[in-house]
């Protein structure tokens, strides 16, 4: 018991004299070369007793620096001056934007109970807006009650925008009476992660400390959307700082398990798509926060290629792996919303201005497809209905190619997420009040932001220039293959997919044993969204998984919302 205490009150010492050393402490105790000493340990380095004599004045000026510029406030919306590009060597790129065709949903019916409505599709919706079977008022009012019904019940819904919504609603119905349609989209209620800014509404992070924050813009997206003539109704829980599923709020359940939560971070914006609280939603990932939510909520989610949507306006993370993605019901509605996001804003640098090449019709034959066969074959918990789901690609004519990821160990890399966050969230750190969030166990954000205060700049850089490395090899990879089907979960692609920016899929295909959601992922060529959500779509032409819904959420068929009073 003693040589336990010793070591744990060693480590202490030694963790306590480094944060002295690089961290944000104020006091004034010299850096002597017994703290270098003790610093050696946490970044497995050796120096000798001369070498750490030269360097106590140079650390002792740098320190000075470092308080010198901490008295500089930096806003989360301010980006760092190196810039990520996951564009390889020599890459080439379509530059014809040729026309965008969607499926025709000409036969498309105001249902026999008007309840049937929350799990119409994007397309549908706009069928019948378009069409003056539904004013947008009468949709928009329809989604508002199902949020006030449900929201609290599933702990998605942090704010309802009710006024705006009816104002945009009463706009979009105006626009069209007069032959001013813009689109799928006018006149559609959605729902937005409540990381983006928006007027007069809070911008809360999910996170206790921002949760009375008004940052008195709108998101780059939003704006988007309302061009298109979407209408916001409400902004949708988060993980904290997007991560998982728990908020300042509570937990976020899974509208198929509500004892469970959604997963996350995106974790409203899945949850409220799947119960039929809005028809599509805005979600963001950085490592898995589509795809994860999506995937227990049995949802379609579309995580685009990195430096394809203007992240202005929307809480930065990691600012080299952010992406912003729509959440819906299939993959053709992630086209329309994603066709109406996409591009450049003018303030985002980091946006590419490149085409969108989508058709509701593909051949799987023409197609190169490959598979990664190791991670398929490994025994986890998607294993038979993925296996299925690879059956039904080959049914459709897809000759699957086994291929195999890069074998860099991409979890080494994966503190590149953690220092760049840490530093979107310094402040924070800083100021002790990142102990009102929710989450306090070692696996949550304030025990991450403090310890990759420890992580040296030179390792950082090092793991990028690795990550270029990486990006140049699944260049050499995809030249084999047009798109390729992964596990969600399993083996090494969803991080490493994240870290080189390539686009993904994520498809519902079945159902576990418990009665809860499955799904697999496709991933494309850097830009070629188009292509991935075209054989998603032939994928689920020829399924119903993406049809099904929580049965929990369909409403009493004797109400007619339809009725209620218009304002």
């Amino acid at each position: 018991m003693k040589r336990t205490f010793f070591i744990t009150f060693h480590h202490c010492l030694i963790l306590m004299s480094t944060i002295l050393l690089i961290s944000s402490c104020e006091q004034s105790a010299n850096i002597t070369k017994d703290k270098i000493r003790n610093a050696e340990i946490l970044l497995d380095l050796t120096f000798t007793d001369a070498e750490r004599d030269s360097m106590i004045e140079e650390l002792e000026e740098r320190r000075l620096n470092y308080r010198n510029l901490r008295n500089v406030e930096l806003d989360n919306a301010i980006p760092p001056a190196l810039a990520f590009n996951p564009i390889s060597m020599h890459k080439k790129f379509d530059q014809d934007q040729r026309p965008i065709t969607f499926s025709d949903y000409g036969k498309t019916a105001l249902p026999h109970h008007a309840q049937d409505l929350a799990f119409f599709s994007v397309g549908q919706l706009a069928y019948l807006i378009k069409d003056k079977k539904i004013s947008s008022l009468q949709l928009t009012n329809f989604f508002i009650e199902r949020l006030k019904e449900y929201g609290p019940e599933i702990e998605c819904l942090i704010t309802l925008t009710e006024e705006l919504a009816i104002e945009h609603a009463m706009r979009a119905d105006r626009e069209i009476r007069d032959g001013q349609y813009r689109g799928p989209l006018h006149g559609i209620p959605y729902g937005i992660k409540d990381l983006f800014s928006t007027k007069t509404y809070k911008t809360t992070w999910g996170a206790m400390p921002y949760k009375d924050q008004i940052i008195d813009k709108d998101a780059a997206v939003v704006k988007k959307l309302e061009t298109a003539g979407a209408v916001l109704v409400a902004k949708l829980s988060m993980g904290a700082l997007a991560w998982g599923d728990v908020w300042f709020g509570g937990k976020t359940r899974n509208p198929w398990d509500p004892d469970k939560g959604s997963s996350g971070s995106s974790a409203g914006s899945a949850a409220a798509v799947s119960a039929g609280l809005v028809p599509f939603a805005i979600g963001t990932e950085t490592w898995g926060s589509i795809v994860s939510p999506s995937t227990v909520c049995g949802v379609t989610g579309l995580r685009p290629t990195y430096g394809r949507v203007s992240r202005d306006g929307a809480m930065a993370l990691s600012w080299s792996m952010d992406k912003i993605g729509p959440i819906c019901r299939n993959a053709e509605d992630c086209a329309m919303v994603f066709d109406a996001i996409r591009g450049p804003d003018g303030i985002d640098q980091s946006v590419y201005d490149l085409p969108f090449n989508y058709s509701p019709v593909i051949s799987l034959t023409d197609l190169k497809i490959g598979y990664l066969k190791a991670d398929f074959s490994r025994d986890y918990d998607f294993r038979e209905t993925d296996s299925l789901a690879l059956e039904t690609l080959r049914g459709l004519g897809a000759q699957l190619i086994p291929i195999e990821l890069p074998g860099l160990n991409t979890n080494d890399l994966s503190f590149i997420l953690s220092a760049e966050a840490a530093a979107a969230f310094d402040a924070l750190t800083r100021s002790g009040k990142d102990d009102l969030l929710v989450r306090q166990i070692k696996n949550a954000w304030p025990n991450v932001f403090r310890a990759a205060r420890l992580i040296p700049a030179v390792e950082y850089i090092n793991a990028n220039r690795l990550r270029y490395q990486l990006i140049q090899e699944m260049e050499e990879m995809m030249r084999q293959v047009d798109l390729y089907v992964a596990p969600s979960w399993e083996g090494n692609n969803l991080l490493l997919t994240n870290l080189t920016g390539h686009p993904c899929v994520v498809v519902p295909n079945g159902f576990s044993d418990h009665g809860t959601p499955t799904s697999f992922c496709l991933v494309g060529d850097l830009f070629d969204e188009g292509t991935i959500i075209a054989v998603a779509k032939e994928f689920q032409s020829a399924t119903e998984f993406h049809l099904k819904h929580p049965s929990l959420f369909e409403t009493d068929k004797k109400k007619n919302p339809l009725q209620r009073k218009s304002n």
